[in-house]
């Protein structure tokens, strides 16, 4: 049985918060650079070389990547041979207080009635689930409500089969136009129940952008989705181009025989993320 203190695990997340709002990943950096490279329309390569540039300057100035530093979204996996000294959730909430505080991010956190902002951008929304071994692994994913608010979920007949997922995905994401920030990552969570498919479409955007899905159907899907994207136009922040999205990643899970739910969680090209396991 390994122990972790508490205070390490509000340390973790502080830093994480701070560091996700600062640096891109490799992953959303390469696949920028990439749509870049192939852009062939000026506007649109202009649009990724400001996205491109104001990412470096980000990291090197130590100022938030976008003004919108987001709704911490904690993903943990708590290995069931981990003993954690002290409150997991006042740890994690603490953590992402203080990221905020100590990282002069701007904090956008209110209650849904009054409005009335809670001045510590907490409470973060956290999903926990056991796994085998010894090790807390953390991910922290802020993010912003305009790419956020133009996610989805609609319970479709199994009738609409696969053609009707295709369509619906292809359809919310065009009606979304310049909205999320595009080039975009599209998260599409496919079966479980109502609430599974959403927890599905957003752990999708925790997958390198680009990684394919180990199911060769699922692959196939997610290409083709991702073709017929970006085959419309829309480009980079929807002034023309040929990549309106980076990726789609689709996860999946059994569902009833009933039921076809289909969620979709879009990401902007800000693609915040860190990861730390302790």
């Amino acid at each position: 049985m390994r122990e972790i203190d508490s205070n390490e695990i509000c340390q973790a997340v502080r830093d994480l918060a701070i560091a996700a709002a600062h640096d891109l990943e490799p992953d959303i950096l390469d696949a920028l650079l990439a749509a870049r490279d192939r852009e062939t329309g000026e506007l649109a390569g202009n649009i990724l070389d400001l996205l491109l540039t104001n990412a470096d300057i980000a990291s090197r100035e130590r100022i938030p990547v976008c003004q919108d530093t987001g709704t911490g979204i904690l993903f943990l996996e708590l290995g069931q041979e981990i003993h954690i000294r002290g409150d997991l959730n006042e740890a994690l909430q603490e953590g992402v207080r203080l990221g905020y505080e100590e990282g002069y991010l701007r904090k956008s956190v209110c209650d849904p009635l009054t409005r009335k902002n809670t001045g510590t951008n907490t409470p973060a929304v956290v999903h926990m689930e056991m796994v085998v071994g010894d090790r807390l692994t953390i991910r922290f994913l802020p993010k912003g409500c305009g790419s956020e608010n133009m996610s989805s979920l609609v319970m479709l007949p199994p009738s609409a089969g696969t053609e009707g997922v295709v369509r619906h995905v292809i359809d919310r994401v065009l009606a979304a136009g310049s909205n999320p920030c595009p080039p975009m990552i599209v998260g599409v969570g496919l079966g479980g129940s109502f609430e599974k498919a959403a927890l599905l479409a957003k752990k999708a955007l925790l997958r390198p952008v680009g990684e394919k899905s180990d199911r060769e159907d699922v692959a196939a899907l997610e290409e083709r989705m991702l073709r017929e994207i970006n085959a419309k136009g829309q480009g980079a922040h929807g002034f023309g181009g040929i990549t309106t999205a980076l990726a789609v990643h689709m996860e999946t899970f059994p569902c009833h025989i009933a039921s076809l739910p289909v969620a979709i969680n879009i990401q902007c090209h800000a693609h915040r993320h860190k990861e730390i396991v302790l």
